[in-house]
């Protein structure tokens, strides 16, 4: 990976709380989900699902349920996405895992193992998700400051998926308008451990 990439993936990357006015594209929506749903989760369980709140009206309706820091962000963002886990991924087995079929019945049965196990892996596909977002040119703003339970009430209902994150997605503000200084980060001697 070149130097460019590594500055746009990782080291250049900041949390937006504002963006430029132009849209993000249903094309840049379809390329952020193709490329964040290949990398690895455990047992290729796939849990990640997205809810795209685009319109105007969609955006009040989730706005309401934004804290008040986030609230005005959201609904000044191009579009957002709402990050949720599907407690149901066993359904999809026999297209994700076929090789372990044989325990759809276990899975089927056994709730809290399947909701441990969507909670890890969408988790880690959140993070593939904000990567495969400023890959494709996107500034990104991550929150977890919403009522959680009001939006699964409010938007997710029918599918009984669970929301854990709200993402602002739009194209980086002139001269870096939407980002605040660059703050500290932990060394590796701080951060990790060798054994």
């Amino acid at each position: 990976m070149d130097s460019g990439a590594v500055e746009q993936l990782f080291t250049g990357a900041h949390t937006a709380a504002a963006f430029a006015p132009t849209p993000v594209t249903q094309e840049q929506q379809r390329a952020i989900h193709e490329m964040m749903r290949m990398p690895p989760t455990a047992m290729n369980t796939q849990p990640l699902r997205i809810l795209w709140v685009r319109s105007p009206e969609a955006r009040e309706r989730l706005g309401a349920l934004m804290s008040q820091p986030n609230r005005a962000k959201t609904l000044a963002a191009p579009l957002s996405a709402v990050l949720a886990y599907d407690v149901n991924w066993h359904e999809h087995l026999a297209t994700l895992a076929p090789f372990r079929l044989d325990s759809q019945a276990e899975f089927a049965a056994n709730e809290p193992l399947r909701t441990g196990m969507a909670q890890m892996s969408a988790h880690i596909q959140a993070g593939y998700f904000l990567l495969a977002a400023r890959a494709n040119g996107l500034d990104v703003g991550p929150m977890s400051g919403f009522d959680k339970s009001g939006v699964d009430r409010e938007f997710l209902a029918e599918k009984g998926w669970h929301s854990f994150a709200v993402v602002n997605l739009g194209h980086p503000a002139a001269d870096g308008a939407g980002y605040r200084d660059r703050q500290g980060r932990l060394s590796f001697e701080e951060q990790t451990l060798t054994l």
